[in-house]
């Protein structure tokens, strides 16, 4: 076994995209030695695929493990998991190097290399701009902020996970590009759903309009991922509106300490907030369609699936 595939790896959050990481890195040949998640189905279930011992406590992963990635969703969970007194990453971390891979705010990412390296260990943010099929494949996009040597420490284990890596340079260097990466495709994604609703309802067939679409000015990455979801009514979780919610409102707070005023943003989150507001935060993003076809306002309720009944 290499050096690289000798570390002990750790995950906290085994969600859609952090089991599907533990996954992919367990079939490259690295030890997933521990998981942790407030889901004990979730850890169990990883747990029984990769071989990993379920930790009971944050304090245990670190113990057992050399390099510990997070994956989970919003900045104040990411700050408890660093918290500075009680059940923690932090306690026995010196020599530890943590992966931080949510989308969070760059202040946040700061903030966590601040008390890891008080610590005697080392963090990086791995912005992933890619979902849960990436995740499994090891196609993930992925933008790293942080110390270079770090960096290039864990290179081999990001390598395993992605098709594209770049180090973007200093904490909260990475997270500042994946909201703009995130607010611009979220812009999209709205923009996409207005004009297939307008389609729809000047009665031109959604299909054709998509192809069209395809080989014009409005082609786009987003056109391919959600097009066909949203003239299907299939909101299949890969982004959730609640995630595009979040990401939508830290590119508007970067704005705003830059002095820009951005209305498209600002429509978006909108958008994605109503959704939330109606109880669809937890379904596809490309579900924000549901609020611009006038044939589906009124009421229609979301399955379990993801699917419109």
């Amino acid at each position: 076994m290499d050096k690289g595939k000798s570390l002990r790896i750790g995950f906290v959050g085994v969600g859609r995209m952090g089991s599907n990481m533990a996954f992919r890195l367990k079939d490259e040949g690295y030890r997933i030695l521990a998981v942790h998640d407030r889901n004990p189905d979730a850890a169990n279930s990883v747990a029984s695929q990769t071989g990993a011992f379920v930790a009971r406590s944050l304090g245990e992963v670190t113990e057992r493990t050399d390099v510990i990635v997070t994956v989970v969703g919003t900045d104040k969970e990411m700050l408890s998991l660093f918290s500075e007194t009680g059940d923690s990453l932090l306690n026995g971390a010196s020599g530890r190097t943590f992966l931080n891979c949510a989308t969070l705010s760059p202040d946040v990412h700061v903030e966590i290399e601040r008390r890891t390296q008080a610590h005697g260990a080392e963090s990086l943010e791995a912005s992933m701009a890619s979902s849960t099929t990436q995740a499994r494949e090891g196609t993930l996009y992925l933008m790293v902020g942080g110390k270079r040597e770090t960096f290039e420490r864990v290179r081999p284990m990001l390598e395993a996970l992605s098709t594209s890596l770049r180090w973007i340079g200093p904490s909260g260097q990475a997270a500042k590009l994946k909201a703009l990466v995130n607010m611009v495709m979220n812009i999209n994604t709205a923009g996409l759903a207005e004009g297939l609703g307008l389609a729809e309802a000047l009665g031109l067939d959604l299909t054709m309009v998509r192809e069209v679409f395809s080989q014009t000015g409005a082609a786009s990455r987003v056109l391919e991922t959600d097009g066909a979801d949203m003239q299907s009514r299939e909101h299949d979780v890969f982004f959730s509106a609640a995630h595009a919610a979040k990401d939508s409102h830290i590119a508007l707070t970067l704005a705003s300490r830059a002095g820009l005023y951005l209305p498209l943003a600002m429509a978006t989150a909108n958008q994605y907030d109503r959704m939330e507001d109606l109880g669809l935060g937890e379904i596809d993003k490309s579900g924000i369609s549901e609020l611009t076809f006038l044939s589906r306002r009124g009421g229609d309720m979301i399955s379990g699936n993801g699917s419109i009944s």
